[in-house]
């Protein structure tokens, strides 16, 4: 019996010892595991039992409490669909594969494979890298060119009027951090929506998922974020070539 309570003393003395959670620039999940409820950014509790269901690109948020801490409504409304989006750890940028593209792109294009669920930038006549991507899911996939128009580390998370009509769970703002969908990084397209991002749902990545964003995992659009300039175009296809393709899918 002494034993045991010494060995139980010993495990609960670490547990105290221990982080909240511990970020790692190369672990994709930060080591975190998401609780169900968020503060506001005016409110550092959650109301358990009158919590509902937020549902946003891979997570699951609780409501915000109620602030009392004021009697304006527009207040009261801005606190209870504002959400934090945790910490912003420094995530280190992790290179692709390099792979064959022999194509007449210019150099320092990016060429979005939607079909293969494919990002490749363009480094010359004959190669390129190549990343794995989400895309947008049935019914919200495009294709078209843009040009990346803005780099912005940890955005925050905005959703436009027409997803919020469609799910009227979501927050009108999440700041950002490590909780938030955009992830560590976003390119925005043009004046479009559209961005690619990081993401807080590694596992999301090879799918077609998204509200038509091209997600790319935090270490990935950091290295793309850092070769991609302002200014680079940005070419959304519906599937490459099939003589590009088979060549750019067998090397790397």
């Amino acid at each position: 019996m002494k034993r045991l309570s010494l060995l139980a003393a010993i495990i609960f003395g670490c547990f105290l010892a221990a982080p909240a959670y511990a970020f790692h620039p190369a672990d994709e999940t930060y080591g975190y595991v998401p609780p169900k409820k968020f503060a506001s950014k005016h409110s550092a509790k959650t109301d358990a039992d009158n919590s509902q269901a937020l549902f946003g690109m891979g997570w699951d948020w609780g409501r915000p409490q109620k602030s009392h801490d004021t009697d304006d409504e527009d207040e009261r409304a801005d606190n209870k669909q504002s959400l934090t989006g945790g910490g912003e750890p420094r995530i280190a940028a992790k290179a692709p594969p390099k792979v064959s593209f022999r194509s007449s792109y210019a150099p320092g294009s990016i060429i979005i494979d939607t079909a293969g669920r494919r990002l490749y930038y363009v480094l010359s006549s004959k190669a390129a890298y190549r990343y794995p991507i989400a895309v947008g899911k049935q019914g919200f996939a495009w294709s078209g060119m843009e040009k990346i128009s803005k780099k912005v580390a940890w955005p925050d998370w905005i959703p436009p009027a027409e997803m919020r009509a469609r799910k009227p769970g979501l927050p009108v703002r999440m700041s950002g951090g490590v909780h938030n969908p955009l992830g560590a990084m976003a390119l925005y397209l043009g004046n479009t929506l559209y961005r690619i991002h990081g993401t807080n749902d590694a596992s999301s990545i090879g799918t077609a998922s998204s509200s038509g964003c091209i997600r790319m995992t935090n270490a990935n659009v950091m290295h793309l974020a850092s070769i991609a300039d302002v200014g680079t175009t940005v070419y959304v296809l519906k599937r490459l070539p099939a003589n590009l393709s088979r060549v750019a899918d067998r090397d790397g």
